[in-house]
């Protein structure tokens, strides 16, 4: 089976290249090993999706189509430090409608996973499992599970940070664990969260409140190991208790949704994101800790930017050529470079519990929240990424 693109991996950032790839003259596989479920009720894996990618979700035909009852606008952001510092933003003060969209990861992922099956160019195999995987100079090779040889100009690594595809093709990367669980869940609140995303540095981790639909918000709390276990091992009540007095009681009681899940934090940095006949794209590429809220956002841009250079080459070059390529790393390598830095840094800074750099960091967050002019450029820069 002959293909210009074979993409391997069926979540998120995959699915978006596939839909990219659309319109083009491309042809186009995508090897996933199981479809997708979908979860009763609300899903407890949340994206805060920028708006520049809400523009390329509805570009790809999939934003307009998601339930609009699921998805909530965050109008407005607090960030406070762990001795009084702050730092607010507003969308009317950023002068744009809404600062980001908070939505589910199935809600995104039902839609990409039916564009995909109606797309023309595209061969959705699922379930598949790659075996073998060869990079040759005129060709890339990958072999299957049930025997099957798929040939391509261009393979596409889109299974995540454990990728089995980078490593076959003898890239090794760097994994720096934070020692942290990210504790995750839902809750319906007391009072309205009037589209406010909060988010607190403690010293016993960083809390965020992300509004939902309703009096609904999902919480993550970036929690050092021990801290998070004691999380999940809590009773619905005492969870309820803990996080509500961790925000300071600001949306009154809480009632839980969804069980907690937790799942282990670490910076992943790949020396290289492409080489001869191979591209990686979100988690396959990299990873930051979850306080920017940038990573799926990041692999979003990944797929729109490998989709451009692509769609755009010239008909004779080859979709596999390295030279092209690494246009695609250059386009994204400052992005990326620049959140994993900022984000590692940022957490490193409120790790401290007390001391001088605590006294520092919250003068921080106190002096940007004076600044409008500094403020516009955080924000500007969140809005597009």
């Amino acid at each position: 089976m002959d293909f210009d693109v074979v993409i391997v991996g069926g979540g998120l950032a995959g699915l978006a290249l596939a839909a990219a790839l659309r319109r083009s003259a491309l042809s186009v596989a995508l090897v996933e090993g199981k479809a997708p479920g979908f979860p009763e009720g609300w899903d407890s894996r949340v994206y805060a999706i920028s708006p520049a990618n809400a523009r390329f979700l509805d570009a790809l035909g999939a934003w307009r189509h998601m339930d609009a009852t699921r998805m909530e606008p965050v109008r407005a952001m607090e960030i406070h430090g762990d001795a009084g510092g702050r730092l607010d933003f507003t969308a009317y003060g950023s002068g744009v409608s809404e600062l980001a969209w908070i939505l589910e990861s199935s809600l995104m992922q039902r839609e990409l996973w039916e564009t995909a099956k109606r797309q023309g160019n595209l061969s959705l195999l699922c379930p598949a499992r790659p075996q073998t995987l060869a990079l040759e100079p005129d060709a890339a090779r990958l072999t299957l599970d049930d025997g099957r040889t798929l040939v391509a100009r261009l393979i596409v690594a889109a299974d995540g940070a454990e990728s089995w595809t980078r490593s076959a093709a003898g890239i090794d990367v760097r994994f720096d664990p934070y020692d942290q669980l990210g504790v995750v869940a839902n809750f319906a609140t007391e009072l309205p969260h009037r589209g406010t995303a909060f988010q607190w540095f403690r010293d016993d981790g960083v809390l965020a409140w992300l509004p939902l639909p309703g009096n609904r918000i999902s919480m993550v709390w970036s929690a050092p190991e021990e801290r998070g276990r004691e999380l999940l091992a809590l009773d619905p009540a005492a969870l309820c208790a803990r996080v509500a007095a961790a925000g300071g009681g600001r949306l009154g009681a809480l009632q839980l949704m969804t069980a907690p899940a937790g799942f282990p934090l670490r910076l992943m940095r790949a020396p290289r994101s492409v080489a001869p006949r191979l591209a990686l794209i979100g988690d396959a590429a990299h990873t930051i800790h979850p306080l920017s809220g940038h990573g799926i956002n990041l692999g979003f841009q990944d797929a729109r930017v490998l989709a451009s250079v692509l769609c755009d080459k010239p008909a004779h070059v080859d979709c596999g050529d390295l030279a092209l390529l690494r246009g695609y790393e250059r386009a994204r390598k400052e992005e990326i470079v620049t959140l994993q830095t900022v984000t590692d840094s940022l957490h490193d800074l409120f790790g401290p519990a007390s001391g001088p750099l605590a006294k520092l960091r919250n003068i921080g967050l106190n002096l940007t929240n004076t600044l409008p002019v500094v403020k516009n450029l955080l924000v500007r820069y969140a809005l597009a990424s």
